[in-house]
């Protein structure tokens, strides 16, 4: 193979990663300004919601918003958690909800998207119902 065809393919891979990437980036961005968004309007809201009926149930639950997420957390284990964030780490920007219950020493964490698409197309729906499936394996005790 002639030197100048490899140069010319190493040459265009180099090209077509930093668009890539510039697209990854540009994708990311706008992910987190929806998120925030998402945030404000539609995820601490309803965590607010369903801790306020899991309060009047006799289940004391705190919501806080650490850094870009927004956490669930029982008063009576502080390990224990339900939070939502956005993970960009992925091929595309997803909204997870992570949980972390623990007994004894044993610890078990799950994390899973949300939705099925953009972080503009989530509902209140979707949070809630995400919410009450990992809230299920914590209030069953």
């Amino acid at each position: 193979m002639e030197v100048s065809d490899v140069r010319k393919r190493v040459k265009d891979t180099i090209e077509r990663a930093k668009r890539a990437m510039a697209d990854r980036r540009a994708l990311v961005d706008e992910a987190t300004r929806e998120y925030a968004l998402f945030l404000e309007r539609i995820a601490t809201p309803m965590f607010r919601q369903v801790a306020n009926v899991l309060r009047a149930e006799g289940h004391l639950f705190t919501v806080s918003t650490p850094g870009s997420s927004v956490r669930l957390t029982p008063d009576r284990s502080s390990s224990d958690f339900i939070e939502l964030a956005l993970e960009t780490s992925g091929r595309q920007p997803q909204v997870v909800i992570h949980s972390s219950r623990s007994r004894g020493r044993r610890v078990t964490e799950s994390e899973m998207p949300i939705g099925a698409g953009a972080v503009r197309d989530l509902t209140e729906e979707d949070v809630l119902s995400a919410v009450l499936k990992e809230l299920e394996l914590m209030v069953e005790r």
